[in-house]
């Protein structure tokens, strides 16, 4: 457990690019003092913003944080809590599911999948469910057990994935479907270099997190808080900027998809991209 004296760590570093630092920020100041009035201590009255995510993720003192469904279900077993995967508005996006969208530039001929053989593709990194795991599902009944690049480069984020290509410095990636919407308002002219050549399999959302050691009561009181946030009418435009439309509590098991997809890729001899 927690020490309750203590300041605790809110970081909401997914969908948190400079432009939306500040409505980031708004909707800790609304969940805050709920959480407070609910009793709980050591609420932090700001975000954290964390340059090591996995540092974050290990935190004991972690009462809110947000990761991606693969490091969920591989190496952060054991070390945390699900609290709830926020419902985002954004194409490609079905219910509390999402894909990524597999881009290439506007002016690149290829027409499927199979036309990327040979080209150079980047990912975010080798830990992304939808940078990689997702893509690796996308293309392994087409790699036929055989690598299909010429080349594979780590950007380190989907918004550098997404420059590469559009500035040629790359032919293909795979772009989660709820940093492409953001990026189309956010960051036009590369995002209109690109086109959606096809969509990966679905998996469940990038899910809120807190530490393995935080309470039942903590955590009932955050999903709590975060349920009055969607319905409150005064948050509708923050929550709409991004892109939030609610938040779920999906089971655990139900990210086993993304160990489901990676495990079908191997089945497929595809058990690494390339």
């Amino acid at each position: 457990m927690t020490n309750p004296a203590q300041t605790r760590l809110a970081c909401l570093p997914m969908y948190d690019p400079p432009e939306l630092n500040g409505a980031n920020d708004a909707l800790w100041q609304a969940l805050a003092p709920r959480l407070r009035q609910a009793g709980l201590a050591g609420v932090p009255d700001r975000l954290t913003r964390c340059h090591d995510l996995r540092a974050m993720w290990r935190d004991p003192g972690l009462l809110l944080g947000q990761t991606c469904g693969y490091p969920l279900m591989t190496e952060l077993q054991g070390a945390l809590q699900l609290v709830a995967t926020p419902v985002y508005r954004a194409p490609g996006c079905d219910g509390a599911f999402h894909r990524s969208a597999i881009i290439v530039r506007e002016d690149d001929p290829v027409a499927d999948l199979g036309g990327l053989a040979g080209r150079r593709c980047v990912i975010n990194g080798w830990d992304s469910n939808s940078g990689m795991n997702l893509l690796r599902a996308a293309l392994a009944p087409i790699a036929q057990g055989r690598p299909l690049f010429a080349k594979i480069s780590v950007s380190g984020s989907h918004r550098e994935s997404l420059r590469r290509v559009a500035a040629r410095a790359a032919d293909v990636a795979a772009i989660d479907c709820v940093t492409l919407a953001l990026l189309r308002r956010i960051e036009p002219a590369p995002v209109a270099a690109i086109r959606v050549l096809a969509w990966t399999p679905a998996s469940p959302s990038l899910p809120l997190v807190s530490a393995a050691g935080t309470g039942a009561a903590e955590i009932a009181a955050l999903r709590a808080a975060l349920a009055e946030i969607a319905a409150d009418p005064a948050l509708s435009t923050l929550l709409d900027e991004l892109l939030i439309e609610s938040f779920v509590q999906l089971p655990e098991e139900a990210y086993e998809t993304v160990t489901a997809l990676e495990a079908g890729a191997a089945a497929a001899g595809y058990p690494l991209l390339a």
